[in-house]
């Protein structure tokens, strides 16, 4: 959306306005990146750096989600659309909510955000980067906007808990925050307490990250030992790309792979269809046809390097919703891995009732069944 056409929606009022929730007062906070920050809490006006963190805000504030939001990045659109749609059909208005996208240098127009007059922006921690060689965090300063680093994907298991806690205090729901927080270490306790006292063998695990999304669609984009390849380790498996990839993301050669032969494979998929340039990817998420995702499935496993492997064989291949990566919903993740990897051990754990439970507890969206799906004998 153009600077220009932000700015008049803001100045015109159609989104953007919102009750005062209580008298604010100057707090300090200290963000994922240890920067102490102050501003006003409870914030009146909130620029979301990063769209899809309306999961953790939606969790913390159901009914009143978008009350104090002023803008938003075009990502959920982009990148998480049907999730998008679940939301407008709730909020209609959320259609009239500026987006804005990224410029050149990584970072976005900070003009546009500035039109909207926020108290606060919240990015995340892989921004740092861009924002520091834009001299963003000073300009908005200037402007008299806040900025606070959150964090649900570099590093989860270190910063989620924290970030939650963050968004809990600029959207004045401190109590639901730590409700939320101790729901998913509860959740995520149900496996690894009984991994812990069964000691099972960890079968090896081999995650690809969004295949067929762009370009082409060879292998092998994976996960290091942090977010998804950490969620592979606490459900019960050896993530494999740990053995070669110290950082979040990294990429094997198909002959790593087939020496690996692992026991499972798992890719990552959503509804891409707004970016991606080759629609090969595996459309997991709310509402997600299980039958035009598993072809997908199957497609992707004729790709050279994967029909001899051990997990294609044996049937062993799997689909998750990329965006587990990116919110504090991993715990549903975790759970379906536990499933897959050990499934006599979990026989009794639904990581779908889990994730139902969740909408009924937490959000404002009814659950859609579609986050992950598994090949049948057949589709191969």
């Amino acid at each position: 959306m153009k600077m220009l056409t932000i700015a008049l929606l803001a100045l015109t009022g159609l989104v953007g306005v919102a009750t005062e929730p209580a008298l604010a007062e100057k707090t300090e906070i200290t963000d994922v990146t240890g920067r102490r920050v102050e501003l006003e809490l409870p914030a009146k006006r909130v620029l979301l750096g990063e769209a899809r963190q309306v999961h953790v805000v939606a969790a913390v504030k159901g009914d009143k989600t978008f009350e104090t939001i002023v803008g938003w990045r075009d990502d959920l659109v982009k990148k998480d659309a049907d999730t998008y749609v679940s939301y407008r059909d709730r909020f209609p208005d959320i259609e009239k909510l500026p987006r804005f996208g990224y410029v050149g240098n990584g970072t976005f127009d900070l003009e546009a955000a500035i039109a909207l007059k926020p108290d606060v922006l919240t990015l995340n921690l892989e921004s740092v980067k861009a924002a520091e060689e834009a001299s963003l965090v000073e300009k908005a300063e200037a402007a008299g906007i806040a900025v606070v680093y959150l964090d649900f994907r570099v590093d989860p298991e270190k910063n989620t808990e924290d970030s939650i806690a963050l968004l809990g205090k600029i959207f004045a729901a401190e109590d639901q925050a730590k409700k939320l927080a101790d729901y998913r270490r509860a959740q995520i306790a149900r496996v690894t307490d009984r991994l812990a006292a069964a000691k099972p063998a960890f079968p090896k695990v081999f995650i690809e990250r969004s295949p067929g999304i762009s370009g082409d669609v060879a292998c092998c984009r994976t996960f290091g030992p942090v977010n998804f390849g950490r969620m592979v380790e606490l459900g019960g498996g050896h993530n494999i790309g740990s053995d070669a990839i110290t950082g979040t993301f990294g990429d094997l050669n198909p002959e790593q792979l087939v020496v690996a032969d692992p026991d499972h494979v798992i890719v990552t998929g959503a509804n891409w269809a707004a970016e991606s340039d080759v629609n090969q990817f595996v459309n997991v998420g709310p509402g997600a046809d299980p039958k035009a995702a598993r072809q997908r499935l199957a497609d992707l496993m004729r790709r050279p390097a994967f029909p001899g492997l051990k997990a294609v064989k044996q049937n062993q291949v799997h689909a998750i919703w990329h965006q587990f990566y990116g919110n504090p919903y991993d715990f549903v993740a975790i759970q379906q891995f536990a499933k897959w990897f050990h499934p006599q051990l979990f026989a009794d754990l639904d990581a779908e009732e889990t994730f139902r439970d969740f909408h009924r507890k937490f959000l404002p969206v009814a659950y859609r069944t579609g986050y992950f799906i598994s090949l049948e004998a057949g589709d191969m």
